[in-house]
């Protein structure tokens, strides 16, 4: 059984000692705003459906209707979720200097939201849209909420197919946010992995990253990784619990 408090002050303890901190999170992070990731057994948004069927970019070009049924639920949920006590931990860890950036796997901007400044995106977000036909990008916000209202595809001026610019299986990440994430974690004396299960290539290769060039590894998840053996610090618990107190006890020790 662990011992929560002494984990949760090593961690702090390394928070403190880095010269460069970074962050990565994943779907869990967003579990305790209401936001289902896509991997846990009985709640997972890939245990109801084929992820290659609604959410690859060949079945959206195919059948873009597929998709917006797919996703208008959890659009919905993320309009209305708010950052939990996790987000704003890690703004607060970035303010106080222990933090240089955060390496979402998330789309739904809470990181943001909560006051983090240097959010590295890599699986994209859902502030823009993007006509598949002209190319045309234009905020999402009035086109996500008329499709919400009504159902129907978004559609450019053009006529073409509006797609949220978030990443579908398929789809290439975006290669400047990659590489800024990449030379983060070159930089970087350690890593924190918050609420990712650590399974989808390349953004789980970046702890391995890390590691290789001798950064300390934090993890704070709920589900074991591959790399749990591998952690300087090692968490299973309720992240937006676990990493306010060690924000706190970073910034205030």
């Amino acid at each position: 059984m662990q011992d929560l408090d002494k984990l949760i002050n090593r961690a702090a303890e390394l928070l403190r000692q880095a010269d460069s901190a970074v962050a990565l999170t994943g779907a869990g992070h967003s579990t305790p705003s209401g936001i289902p990731d896509f991997r846990s057994p009985e709640s997972g948004l890939w245990t109801q459906v084929d992820p290659l069927a609604v959410a690859s970019l060949f079945a959206f070009r195919l059948r873009p209707q597929g998709f917006y049924d797919w996703i208008r639920p959890l659009a919905r949920v993320m309009l209305e979720a708010q950052p939990n006590p996790g987000h704003h931990a890690l703004a607060q860890l970035e303010k106080a200097g222990l933090l240089r950036s955060v390496i979402t796997q998330n789309i739904d901007g809470l990181h943001q939201r909560a006051g983090s400044l240097r959010v590295h995106e890599v699986h994209g977000h859902m502030r823009e849209a993007t006509c598949i036909h002209c190319y045309r990008v234009v905020p999402a916000e009035s086109l996500i909420e008329e499709f919400l209202a009504e159902g129907q595809v978004p559609r450019c001026t053009c006529g073409g197919v509006m797609k949220p610019n978030v990443i579908l299986f398929g789809e290439q990440l975006p290669l400047n946010i990659l590489t800024a994430a990449r030379q983060d974690t070159m930089a970087c004396d350690l890593m924190l992995v918050i609420g990712s299960s650590l399974t989808v290539e390349p953004v789980s290769d970046l702890p391995l990253m890390a590691l290789g060039h001798g950064a300390k590894l934090i993890i704070v998840n709920y589900q074991p990784t591959h790399l749990d053996e591998r952690a300087d610090v090692l968490i299973h618990a309720d992240l937006a619990d676990v990493v306010p107190r060690i924000a706190d006890a970073a910034i205030n020790s």
